[in-house]
């Protein structure tokens, strides 16, 4: 089954909860409203350079990735979301395939402390997984926004404290966004989405990835 048929089939099953319901579509029709996706980095833009800690506490560098090829930089919010568990795994099979292109796959998300770690463990991630502190990537790339009162309240509801994941009050995730980026840094294909059950499909990223020219 496809990532797609499988958030498909979650979709479907969450939007029978009326408070559910209600909670996505604020999150949707507030980002459709205010123009968000235009602030997302386009095609063809230098993707911001960053250092950021891994799930070893060690610094990675995007330039350095970069000198060992093309880099597939992908957000998520966190293990606590289902969408984004469904799309760890699809990702942790597609692995080989990406590398195989002689790409790098980075996986992006806000959470802090041992958090990142146990998403890598838990759906045994072989790819890097990197702690975006205090959204600093993810405010310059234009893929964060903040939480709506409606989906703030569902999540507190479920004891999902984004606060103290994120080791800050601001109340900030990102949205599902892919980014392909060649050896110069250049973003060579993306997939940006206001909707969070949305995700990109790997068989697309790996299509992107065999595009690129050779060195």
């Amino acid at each position: 089954m496809s990532l797609r048929d499988q958030l498909s089939g979650k979709r479907t099953q969450a939007v029978q909860n009326p408070t559910w319901r209600a909670a996505y579509d604020q999150v949707v029709t507030t980002l459709a409203g205010n123009g968000f996706l235009g602030n997302v980095l386009e095609t063809g833009a230098e993707f911001p350079d960053f250092m950021l800690p891994d799930t070893d506490g060690r610094l990675v560098a995007l330039g350095d990735l970069l000198e060992r090829g093309p880099v597939v930089v992908q957000f998520f919010r966190g293990d606590w979301c289902p969408y984004c568990r469904l799309m760890l795994d699809a990702l942790a099979t597609a692995l080989p395939a990406i590398e195989a292109t002689g790409a790098s796959l980075v996986a992006l998300t806000p959470d802090t402390g041992g958090l990142p770690l146990r998403a890598k463990r838990t759906h045994n991630a072989c790819f890097t997984v990197l702690s975006d502190v205090d959204y600093g990537v993810g405010l310059a790339a234009g893929v964060v926004f903040r939480v709506p009162p409606l989906y703030r309240s569902l999540l507190e509801s479920a004891n999902v404290d984004i606060a103290l994941r994120h080791g800050n009050t601001a109340w900030i995730l990102p949205i599902p966004a892919t980014f392909v980026l060649d050896r110069h840094g250049r973003i060579a294909w993306r997939f940006a989405d206001s909707d969070f059950t949305s995700r990109a499909e790997p068989d697309a990223v790996i299509a992107a990835l065999r595009t690129l020219p050779d060195p």
